[in-house]
């Protein structure tokens, strides 16, 4: 395996150096400048920081963003086919782009991540039930599922867990991000196969059948074929990426505000190349709304411009406060994230987080011989105030649960929405895409 990897076109002898040419098609945001200027909008754009924490913990100061893995498309697969050195064998297609037929598709996501940051303020959230008998059983590629009437493993009903809405979603967005300091996302499917094995109902049973094999011989088994999908997500999922070169939601709104509002013709601020208007969500700053005890009377600097109600960016005291949600200047919107991190490193399309986590839940479902957790119960717990990184939360105790490992893995690609760093287009279910498009061999024998 390591002579292989030596090989096989990732240029690990030379640190994994990019041989591709790739060149950004946008000049760099400044994320702590209000607007953007994108000459190619559909494009990525990378971000430029005073100070930026990357994806392994480490602070750069006056750093610009590159295209992290670009090169990983030239690399040999594991067991995914690829009909060229550079193309994977089942594209599921581009995203939605301006100027094109899916122009209003486009900005339809714009404002679908401006509402799911919206709804990460708990002091203003409604309370629902996360259970696996009311969210998740998704049908593949939606995120529409309704739970389950009972557990398939008990047949007794799952208990209502009923969360703080705002909670769920930062849980999430924190939970899965696997960012800054962090195991990343494969590392984060490891140590779920861990806390699984682990489980006292859990048997170590290849494909669930035949005899009990001995933990060295599962895990041998185990980590190779998890390891050997997530080397070939991270391929399907880079070749994209390099692919459709899309940008991310932060410099999406930002550049569709910055053209104004494209609702209403007869409206202030109008173009055809700005963001759709929605009540209570985005709306044109104006004379009358910036009057004492009017929703943008703190924005009075900005008449003509875009506002936007959504998170309001890391709290001052981040162990005691939090950012909440409140009228602000699209121009100055910034996704669920840490401000040393932001946005990751490389376009958008297609979601490395759903792409991960479905091939993940593929192998596990294989690998065990079923869909389910043991006992049909998956969960993690967050103390109040106790989780969070760059604000306090959550406001009460949370419980994340899941039935299957497919629900985990369409959490974690939700987790992204909530984080506002992919639109819906990005959170493609392509895991069992690159299983069902593999060799048929995925483990080894060990004696």
């Amino acid at each position: 395996m390591l002579a292989a990897g030596l090989a096989d076109g990732s240029n690990e002898a030379n640190n994994y150096a990019d041989t591709s040419g790739y060149v950004a098609r946008n000049n760099p945001l400044r994320i702590d400048f209000p607007d953007t200027i994108m000459t190619e909008p559909n494009f990525w754009q990378p971000l430029a920081f005073d100070v930026l924490i990357t994806q392994n913990g480490i602070p750069l100061e006056e750093t610009t963003q590159t295209f992290l893995g670009v090169n990983w498309r030239e690399v040999t697969p594991f067991a995914l086919n690829k009909p060229t050195s550079n193309t994977i064998a089942l594209d599921p297609g581009g995203p939605p782009q301006l100027g094109t037929a899916t122009d209003q598709d486009f900005k339809n996501q714009a404002i679908e991540v401006v509402a799911f940051s919206a709804l990460l303020d708990p002091s203003q959230s409604e309370m629902i039930d996360i259970s696996p008998g009311a969210l998740l059983n998704n049908p593949l590629g939606t995120n529409t599922g309704t739970g389950r009437a009972l557990n398939p493993v008990t047949g007794e009903a799952y208990v209502p867990n009923l969360v703080n809405h705002a909670d769920y979603g930062r849980i999430l967005a924190e939970f899965w991000a696997d960012g800054p300091d962090s195991e990343t996302p494969p590392g984060h499917w490891n140590t779920l196969h861990n806390e699984i094995t682990d489980d006292p109902q859990f048997e170590r049973r290849y494909l669930g059948t035949g005899e009990l094999l001995d933990p060295l011989a599962w895990d041998v088994q185990a980590y190779l074929t998890i390891n050997g999908a997530m080397h070939d997500a991270a391929i399907a999922a880079w070749t994209l990426k390099r692919q459709y070169d899309l940008a991310r939601p932060v410099s999406m709104i930002r550049y569709l505000a910055s053209k104004g509002q494209s609702s209403d013709p007869s409206g202030p601020s109008y173009s055809p190349e700005g963001i759709p208007l929605v009540t209570d969500l985005i709306e044109v700053i104006t004379d009358s709304t910036i009057a004492e005890g009017q929703r943008h009377a703190h924005l009075s600097d900005h008449v003509g411009k875009i506002a936007v109600r959504a998170w309001a960016g890391e709290p001052g005291d981040i162990h005691n406060d939090v950012g909440g949600v409140a009228w602000i200047t699209a121009a100055d919107w910034l996704p669920y994230q840490k401000s040393t991190f932001v946005s990751p490193a490389f376009a958008a399309h297609i979601s490395s987080h759903s792409t991960f986590s479905r091939a993940s839940a593929e192998v596990m479902t294989l690998l065990t011989g079923s869909s389910f957790f043991p006992g049909g119960m998956g969960s993690f717990h967050f103390g109040a105030g106790e989780f969070l990184e760059f604000e306090n939360g959550p406001s009460i105790d949370v419980t994340l649960q899941w039935a299957s490992y497919y629900d985990a893995a369409d959490q974690a690609g939700l987790s992204r929405l909530y984080g506002v760093i992919h639109i819906e287009a990005d959170d493609w279910v392509l895991g069992s895409v690159l299983m069902h498009s593999a060799k048929p061999t995925i483990c080894v024998t060990v004696r």
